[in-house]
């Protein structure tokens, strides 16, 4: 095992939940993928990999570092995504639905036509590979995904499936074979784009703008402080105050710190607050119009604030912070879910 992982696993059994992270930001995008691989839908993937990421982080005391840690992890996000599309399933069948195969979704969701423009025949390319990839099962495509993509070796890919590694071999040859005859010559193409297929199809990150305000509520007067640059008029702080005033109910408000990010999701934009704090802030899902996140703030090694939270473009998220001075921090987030 890799000596920096196998350092951030000790201090996470030791109850660092920041040694966590740099695991969590070194594997998301693979998580990612192979849950998407199973359910074939992005939210639903997300949510699969934040859920393993937990399960894995509750479970460390019981991982034993036999084998390799990312191994461990992917057979977790491999369970909890099967386990959610069993759920899917019986969902489906108590509401008296039937299930749609899933080349048939796919056969529907590509041949509605390519655009016409240049790039006509990549498009098409593109698209006889992904019905290709529709056409095996989803065991067949969890090899394709764990071998060609992820790199990982038989006896890894037969610990992350818990198959036999002559299975393995069958079931990765097999699954080859119909690619080669559903293919033909475009075989050689195959495995140069199907990492870009994966990424820009499904595993693409969605961007989100967002920006917090820091301030400071309070009866007293506002802090002495050295007069900060002038900052041009904020309208829409101006325009939310009264709600501040009607939540919070303090005589003052004074905004201490602003900051602006534009980043994909499941990326930690982390900033300095008053206090010798840190806020982190993660976007996690989009889904319509409002973008959920994960917020902590931390002084130390103290967790003073921990939530997940929903923001909408004209509906910002308010957060109740810890008292500073002789009043109380307010974080306000405010989100562009498609800047």
């Amino acid at each position: 095992m890799d000596t920096d992982e196998a350092a951030l696993i000790e201090r996470c059994r030791a109850g660092d939940l920041a040694a966590f992270e740099p695991l969590v930001e070194k594997y998301r995008q693979r998580a990612y993928r192979l849950a998407y691989n199973v359910l074939r839908d992005p939210e639903e993937a997300w949510d699969v990999a934040q859920d393993a990421f937990i399960r894995a982080f509750q479970a460390l005391p019981s991982f034993r570092g036999d084998s390799a840690f990312y191994t461990w992890l992917f057979r977790i996000v491999m369970n909890v995504a099967r386990d959610r599309a069993r759920q899917h399933a019986a969902r489906g069948r108590a509401f008296g639905t039937e299930r749609v195969d899933e080349k048939d979704w796919d056969r529907i969701l590509v041949d509605q036509g390519t655009a016409p423009d240049a790039n006509a025949t990549q498009v098409e390319e593109r698209e006889r590979i992904g019905r290709a990839l529709a056409t095996l099962s989803e065991p067949h495509r969890a090899i394709i995904m764990l071998s060609d993509l992820e790199g990982l070796s038989y006896r890894e890919i037969a610990e992350v499936l818990n198959i036999p590694m002559g299975t393995v071999m069958s079931r990765l040859h097999n699954a080859r074979r119909r690619l080669r005859d559903a293919l033909g010559p475009l075989l050689v193409l195959v495995f140069a784009l199907l990492l870009a297929f994966a990424l820009a199809a499904a595993a693409e990150a969605q961007v989100v703008r967002f920006g917090t305000r820091i301030i400071l509520a309070s009866d007293g007067p506002p802090p002495s402080a050295p007069a900060p640059a002038p900052e041009p008029p904020d309208e829409r702080l101006e325009a939310f105050l009264p709600k501040l005033k009607q939540l919070f109910r303090y005589n003052n408000y004074t905004s201490l710190e602003r900051y602006r990010a534009e980043v994909p999701v499941g990326t930690t934009q982390r900033w300095s607050v008053p206090g010798d704090r840190k806020l982190e802030v993660t976007p996690q899902k989009v889904k319509g119009g409002a973008v959920s996140f994960n917020m902590r703030l931390t002084r130390g090694t103290v967790t003073e604030l921990s939530t997940n939270i929903q923001a909408q473009s004209g509906n910002p998220a308010v957060i109740g912070g810890p008292k500073h001075g002789s009043g109380t921090l307010i974080i306000i987030l405010w989100t562009n879910p498609s800047p």
